[in-house]
């Protein structure tokens, strides 16, 4: 797997090693009332990002996406958000930007309390990267069973499924199929030119009729 962007290290991440899994989970529980610090953890390994205002507008945006796509298809969704992905027996933990329940909804339709040894993982993944992370999140999502990821660096999207434990880039998504990457991309980098609201309702009109592509 290839990535075709280099990212400067951050200023806004701090990497600390030798974390016991105890004091991650301290953290986690300390740091719920600042929800401006994101946690993962790899086997010791521990890094601390604040995420800048270029990453939240791209994640709001591009959950806006998934939300409208499942229902103008009709599908049921259910959204954990940044809720924390954590494995005590794999020593990994990592807190999406956005995640999504789509084909397994209904699997967790009414929890509110989630224990990943037993529930299923999310079924889509949104990822902003766009300063480098010093962990290998991917590996991280792909020990935790995560089918999809939709990665954006600030110029290209990715999306990497799940095949064989490991992730293979596509040039559409399996869990929405009526997305190619082209296409999110294209409505993606347009957020700029006009409102959010009146680009997503060009995108719903898309997904009534796709084969109207808009410029």
């Amino acid at each position: 797997m290839t990535m075709t962007k280099t990212l400067l290290k951050p200023e806004n991440t701090t990497l600390l090693m030798g974390i016991r899994w105890e004091t991650y989970q301290a953290l986690l529980l300390d740091l719920v009332e600042n929800p401006g610090k994101k946690l993962t953890y790899d086997q010791g390994a521990l890094e601390i990002m604040t995420p800048l205002p270029e990453h939240e507008i791209n994640k709001g945006f591009l959950g806006r996406l998934v939300q409208t796509t499942t229902e103008v298809l009709g599908l049921e969704i259910s959204s954990l958000g940044s809720t924390t992905l954590s494995r005590k027996d794999l020593q990994k933990g990592v807190e999406p930007d956005e995640c999504y329940y789509i084909t397994n909804e209904e699997l967790v339709r009414g929890k509110i309390k989630f224990d990943f040894n037993h529930d299923p993982p999310p079924d889509l993944v949104i990822e902003i990267d766009i300063t480098s992370s010093s962990l290998d999140r991917l590996t991280i999502y792909a020990a935790l069973g995560i089918r999809e990821i939709w990665r954006f660096d600030g110029a290209n999207l990715f999306i990497y499924c799940l095949e064989n434990g490991s992730y293979q880039e596509q040039e559409k998504s399996n869990i929405l199929p009526i997305l190619s990457k082209s296409v999110i991309l294209n409505f993606l980098i347009r957020r700029g030119e006009k409102g959010e609201n009146a680009l997503l309702r060009e995108f719903r009109q898309w997904l009534e009729n796709p084969k109207i592509i808009q410029k």
